[in-house]
């Protein structure tokens, strides 16, 4: 096994602790906040996490075998993964709401609320907004989470397609999607009317089901297999989606995530998935 260690400014004598701790051949840097510990030593997995959880820094356990071409989809969650917002919440506070709706939001992440119930409360709130609300959140407050750009570009050098699947909102994945060049997506629609939103969401959830689904649906569409498939997601909502998967990978995670993904980067950008992969 390799071992893959990622932070910024990752002090010299922590590597070298840990190539000791784990009796490592050799230390080869892959990147400027990543480094892999060749022929590392599994059984000492307790030992280097709770090193690494110490010293801030992530750590994955990755076969030496393992290669990026050996996978053919990447599935993301939207907000909180690609992005850095929770679109909800933006368009909530411009109607002097972000407070109530976060509350919800917080709480269906960390699982405390049925998704699609507390979905359908959120969206309540915002009737009456006029629809203009939804492109100002994305001109003004969406920005992609660092790392985005270069996981994205890496996938798609590697041949794998990727899935943009979000408990959020059509309105945003539309415009995510030619912009970033993502080949599927999956999200809710909101509810439109003479220009504003009714405060219900039109046809059915994409909730916890709903995200797993769609990876199962495009999976089986391309012809993959389970260990084929990444999944990358950060609240409860995506637990099932990342199930589904080969590798799942919790980004900035809430706990109840980060305890059943393969990996957890929670220092570094998207783009600490790529040496993951192999």
């Amino acid at each position: 096994m390799n071992l893959i260690v990622q932070g910024h400014n990752l002090p010299t004598p922590s590597l070298k602790q840990l190539a000791k701790l784990t009796g490592a051949a050799a230390i080869e840097a892959v990147s400027p906040t990543a480094f892999r510990l060749r022929a590392a030593d599994p059984g000492q997995r307790a030992e280097v996490a709770a090193f690494c959880e110490e010293n801030q820094i992530d750590c994955g356990w990755v076969p030496a075998e393992r290669r990026i071409g050996d996978f053919g989809l990447l599935v993301m969650d939207m907000d909180s993964t690609l992005i850095t917002i929770e679109c909800i919440d933006e368009i909530a506070d411009l109607q002097g709401l972000k407070p109530q709706v976060s509350a919800i939001t917080e709480a269906a992440m960390r699982g405390e609320i049925d998704f699609a119930e507390s979905l359908r409360r959120r969206v309540s709130l915002l009737e009456g907004l006029d629809q203009s609300a939804l492109q100002r959140v994305y001109d003004e407050r969406l920005q992609l989470s660092p790392g985005a750009e270069a996981l994205l570009a890496a996938a798609r050098a590697a041949g794998i397609k990727t899935l943009l699947v979000s408990g959020g909102f059509t309105f945003f994945t539309e415009r995510l999607q030619p912009r970033l060049g993502l080949d599927y997506t999956a999200a809710n629609t909101l509810e439109v009317a003479g220009g504003k939103l009714t405060g219900r969401v039109l046809g059915d959830i994409v909730d916890a089901q709903g995200k797993a689904d769609s990876l199962n649906q495009v999976r089986t569409q391309l012809g993959l297999r389970r260990e084929q498939v990444i999944a990358m997601g950060d609240g409860a909502n995506d637990l099932k989606m990342m199930a589904e998967a080969g590798i799942s990978i919790a980004y900035r995670a809430k706990p109840v995530v980060r305890a059943q993904a393969s990996y957890a980067l929670n220092r570094v950008g998207l783009d600490g998935a790529i040496p993951l992969l192999g």
